[in-house]
């Protein structure tokens, strides 16, 4: 049960109540008194949990869930982890190392204006996921350990930081009708200095019409409960590149009052045994659009 509590970001008494009011538990059987998850049960609670993201009360989200899939839906094998979708067609290798090259170049010519017209280049052809993997993020990372023979110094990692957010930027396009009818809130956690990662994230999650709201500043830990507090998202993203900075006590502090959010760790920072049980670690930028879009709207 604690392994379907937390794939699910809930408590295991919240999974016994379900259970016990709705019938909504494990209905494998095994050897003795206990019971087992099966991949119908498992599909009944997320159907039910994202009927709750959308603002229903637990009786009605329980009453859809089981007329969308009922107890009599057959017998299914015992849960297993969910393949992820196959990622979006990508560049080739070879047109990626060239893009990059190309990158590379003119920021180390200081060439805002090539800089900018290869960023959305590589964007427009491949979108905005893509387009980090293979050819932004392994820039950044080349520029900021030094480029041997060539002058990577502050302002190219500098100019090269701004055009790049600039050009996400210019790729997240405003959703008059998103998916999700409550916002994912995107937040560095406090004395975080780079929020160039979550807004490729909301950019990506856009491209799936997934809406979001960002905090591209890094708020105190009181600021950010007001805010969640305030605009009642269904899933609360918090983004830490070091682990000095991921302080676990925050998803308490921003979670107070029973709001029925999902909770998300993302960036390397967190290490997942410190992180409360409600709380699902993401690794990576293109697994955490895969999995806050499946929980969200269930594609």
């Amino acid at each position: 049960m604690a392994a379907v509590a937390r794939r699910l970001g809930v408590a295991p008494s919240t999974l016994r109540t379900w259970d016990r009011r709705y019938g909504l538990g494990p209905s494998r059987h095994t050897d003795g008194k206990h019971r087992r998850y099966c991949a119908a049960d498992i599909g009944r609670l997320e159907l039910m949990q994202r009927a709750l993201l959308r603002g229903a009360s637990t009786a009605e989200a329980a009453r859809y869930a089981l007329q969308q899939m009922p107890k009599s839906f057959g017998a299914a094998p015992e849960i297993a982890a969910q393949p992820l979708p196959p990622p979006a067609e990508q560049l080739s290798a070879a047109q990626n190392g060239a893009a990059a090259r190309r990158l590379r170049a003119a920021a180390v010519a200081l060439d805002g204006r090539a800089v900018q017209q290869t960023l959305d280049d590589a964007i427009g052809s491949a979108g905005v996921l893509d387009a980090w993997e293979g050819v932004i993020a392994p820039v950044l990372d080349a520029c900021g350990a030094g480029w041997p023979g060539a002058p990577a110094g502050v302002e190219v990692q500098a100019m090269l930081s701004e055009c790049v957010l600039a050009a996400v930027v210019r790729a997240t396009p405003v959703l008059d009708h998103p998916r999700n009818q409550r916002p994912v809130l995107l937040s560095r956690v406090p004395d975080e200095q780079d929020a160039l990662s979550l807004h490729v994230l909301a950019a990506g999650l856009a491209a799936r019409r997934i809406g979001s709201q960002l905090f591209g500043l890094p708020l105190p830990g009181p600021a950010l409960s007001a805010a969640v507090r305030r605009s009642s998202p269904a899933a609360v993203v918090l983004w830490a590149d070091r682990a000095g900075n991921a302080d676990p006590e925050l998803f308490p502090e921003v979670s107070r009052g029973g709001l029925r959010s999902r909770l998300f760790a993302a960036g390397p920072g967190w290490r997942a045994p410190e992180l409360p049980d409600r709380v699902e670690q993401l690794s990576g930028l293109r697994t955490a659009a895969d999995r806050i879009e499946y929980v969200l709207v269930g594609k």
